[in-house]
């Protein structure tokens, strides 16, 4: 492979090197001679497509793995980086796309964990942490309690909280690892101006991420990974963001957002001023056959707590919701699984999968009934289960081990297929999509938005919930903008942009 470099002239002094980076499984050459110049002060972009080795890449460099070949450098000097305790003294602080955080202790406890301040008496200095966390979250503009449990926090805001865990830790290298995942617009833009800072002191980042229009915002240099290899580095004043796509995947830009009109008349679900306890208030709105329905609003908004209401998780304390033409009460998920209504969440590691299954045991549990040799003695028919899930392989290009392996050893793209393909299997004619191309890469976001096109086409529908706006906008046909628990307003995607959405969020 063909690498492209462009110099990086602003920040002439080296502060880590690469050198022939080489890693490889059984089976499978993860890196191969992979060498990368790092400056101090930099804000550096690392993507590629799932499997192209960002996460070994930054695996090697945190002390986790030991690669098979290569040399790294420190300041111009060869360290051995043989383990994360030694990493971190070198100054490497890495923030990962899955969460380390302890759900049942607090903010403060998770910030300190590890290092519990003491006072003179040797005691655990409660008073301190609380209010050195209290400094840090402000310092970050993060608007959470200290002494929250984890457990009580949104996903967005335990993405909050990981990311100053990272910060507290004073590394002079930071990897960020999807940091923005489930973060929107303005908690987007907050971070980059806080990375900005740290990048003007002195600080160098990594920062890996899918959103290529995200990465470019921030960035002062991009390198891109495939296959293991580095096909190329440029300053990101000298590269267009298509070019950064075709040199990841071979594809145009314009190739990755095919959306496809099929909205009809009828109406499948109408939802009349429903409210619940969990901070919807009032809402109503109508989706037909066919429609992609977009719901658009920063955390808090209420989003996912409609999505939750619809499929009987949350309770409905007031409203009414029709569908398919008659008055529905969900009590629980079951009810709207068998009404017909599928639901990918936000949050696929506590909420969407069985990591302990394999991926054709995940990919079934909806209508498992569906697998019963008979309705009587409701025995599974393994082999059918089999034969389903490789037509789902062929139709999702979901890693072909994954139906042997358990889950949970699945990259996060192969893990999001997974949760796709159950709610395909169960047969929805709706369905609702809670952030669906979270921390996937672009090949397989364009097969997530092939299923949406073909689903549309079968006369289903979908609520589309989305944190990436040119996603949201691209891909629905209808977009519902909320605040405090409300929808303001509903317009056609094509009359709303980026800049819209987010001032009337705000």
């Amino acid at each position: 492979m063909i690498a492209v470099y462009i110099s990086f002239p602003m920040k002439a002094k080296v502060f880590w090197q690469l050198k022939n980076i080489t890693m490889f499984f059984p089976g499978v050459v993860a890196l191969n001679n992979v060498s990368l110049d790092i400056y101090k002060g930099e804000i550096l972009g690392l993507v590629g497509e799932n499997g192209s080795g960002k996460s070994t890449l930054i695996k090697c460099l945190s002390g986790i793995y030991q690669p098979q070949k290569g040399e790294f450098y420190y300041q111009g000097k060869p360290v051995k980086i043989s383990s994360s305790m030694l990493a971190r003294k070198l100054g490497v602080s890495t923030v990962y796309q899955e969460f380390s955080l302890v759900p049942t202790l607090t903010v403060t406890e998770n910030i300190f964990l590890g290092r519990l301040m003491k006072d003179k008496k040797g005691f655990v200095d409660w008073g301190t942490m609380y209010e050195k966390t209290k400094s840090i979250l402000d310092t970050l503009k993060i608007d959470i309690d200290p002494n929250k449990i984890i457990y009580n926090l949104s996903v967005a805001e335990q993405q909050l909280v990981e990311i100053a865990k990272g910060y507290t830790a004073n590394g002079s290298l930071v990897i960020l690892d999807e940091p923005t995942t489930a973060l929107t617009a303005p908690d987007i833009k907050r971070l980059h101006e806080l990375l900005r800072r740290l990048a003007s002191t002195g600080h160098t980042i990594i920062y890996i991420s899918h959103r290529i229009n995200e990465v470019i915002e921030v960035v002062d240099r991009i390198a891109v990974l495939k296959n293991g290899e580095l096909a190329g580095i440029a300053n990101i004043s000298e590269i267009t963001m298509n070019g950064i796509v075709k040199m990841m995947s071979g594809r145009h830009i314009a190739e990755h957002y095919p959306k496809q009109c099929n909205v009809q008349n009828e109406v499948i679900l109408k939802v009349e001023n429903i409210t619940t306890e969990n901070g919807v208030n009032g809402v109503s709105f109508e989706i037909r056959k066919g429609e992609v329905f977009g719901l658009a609003g920063l955390l808090g908004s209420g989003r996912t707590e409609i999505a939750r209401a619809l499929f009987g998780v949350d309770k409905i304390t007031s409203g009414k919701i029709y569908f398919k033409g008659k008055k529905v009460k969900f009590n629980n998920p079951r009810q709207a699984i068998e009404a017909g209504i599928a639901y990918i969440t936000e949050n696929r590691k506590t909420d969407g999968l069985f990591f302990n299954l394999n991926g054709p045991k995940n990919s079934t549990t909806a209508k498992i009934k569906k697998l019963f040799r008979s309705n009587r003695l409701r025995i599974l028919d393994l082999k059918k289960e089999c034969k389903i899930y490789d037509e789902s392989n062929k139709k999702l290009k979901i890693e072909p081990m994954s139906k042997y392996k358990m889950v949970g050893f699945l990259s996060g793209g192969n893990q999001q297929k997974v949760v796709v393909s159950r709610w395909l299997f169960s047969e929805a004619d709706f369905f609702i999509m809670d952030e669906p191309t979270q921390g996937i890469d672009i090949g397989a976001r364009l097969e997530v938005y092939n299923i949406i096109n073909e689903l549309m086409a079968a006369s289903k529908s979908i609520l589309l919930i989305s944190s990436d706006y040119l996603e949201l906008i691209s891909m629905s046909d209808t977009i519902g903008n909320l605040k405090f628990g409300r929808i303001t307003s509903i317009k056609d995607a094509k009359d709303v942009d980026k800049k819209l959405i987010i001032n009337s969020s705000v």
